[in-house]
């Protein structure tokens, strides 16, 4: 999970307070891990991470350092509750995919990588402002279906889900990619070729099972856990 975050600060997605990642407890699937509200992705470890209780927000352990950031649990903890498959789920806001959410837009499947998700990326058509209360994560909930490992927020940004949070996290990473890379095809004016539904569905089918999405998440996961006790090493000689 903090790799992740790593992982997530090298590519730019911070912005400022906004972004959070939640994780089921391994032992009691009623509660779940999530980063506290304020800190740098950058900085993250593992015990910084608090732990609450899906149903109400209780805090029940983990760090105390920072609070919880409640727009987050909102969203999660329902997105829990409705999807009991979801062990992790991911969401920030990324330029590329508030960029692209400003449409309302489903992304096309432009590239094999994107045919990960095909059938199963959900796109949002309402945009109902700050989320303040359990309602909107229903809401966000509902977009993404019993099925769906990924949402287009309109006018706010990405949300995926995953078995594993590497799945959730190389997913999340995925969707911002594909985002980029429909804005500079429909920029380019130019005529564009999507993959055929049926080779799409092919794609999918071959690339989309969680043990395949957890090993394309380690190349990165396993570059920030190495560099983060490169980082230790140093501080520690010195």
């Amino acid at each position: 999970m903090a790799a992740t975050f790593r992982n997530w600060a090298r590519c730019g997605f911070t912005e400022g307070i906004s972004g959070h990642i939640s994780v089921l407890d391994p032992e009691f699937p009623q509660l779940m891990w999530m980063n506290p509200i304020g800190k740098h992705f950058a900085l993250l470890n593992g015990s910084d991470m608090l732990c609450l209780r899906i149903a109400d927000g209780q805090f029940v352990g983990g760090s105390k350092t920072r609070p919880v950031n409640r727009a987050g649990y909102y969203i999660h903890s329902e997105i829990h509750k409705a999807r009991p498959d979801a062990h992790a789920i991911c969401h920030a806001h990324t330029i590329a995919g508030r960029a692209w959410c400003a449409f309302g837009r489903p992304l096309e499947m432009l590239t094999q990588d994107i045919c990960d998700l095909y059938g199963v990326i959900g796109c949002d058509s309402e945009y109902t402002g700050l989320v303040t209360a359990s309602e909107e994560g229903r809401r966000i909930a509902a977009v993404l279906g019993p099925r769906g490992k990924a949402a287009l927020l309109l006018n706010h940004g990405v949300v995926t889900i995953g078995a594993t949070v590497d799945e959730a996290g190389f997913l999340f990473g995925l969707v911002d990619r594909s985002c980029e890379v429909q804005l500079k095809v429909e920029a380019a004016g130019l005529a564009k070729r999507v993959i055929p539904e049926e080779m799409a569905r092919r794609n999918f089918e071959v690339a989309s099972g969680r043990d395949w999405l957890y090993e394309e998440a380690q190349p990165d996961v396993q570059y920030e856990i190495v560099m983060a006790g490169r980082r230790f090493q140093r501080v520690w000689r010195s």
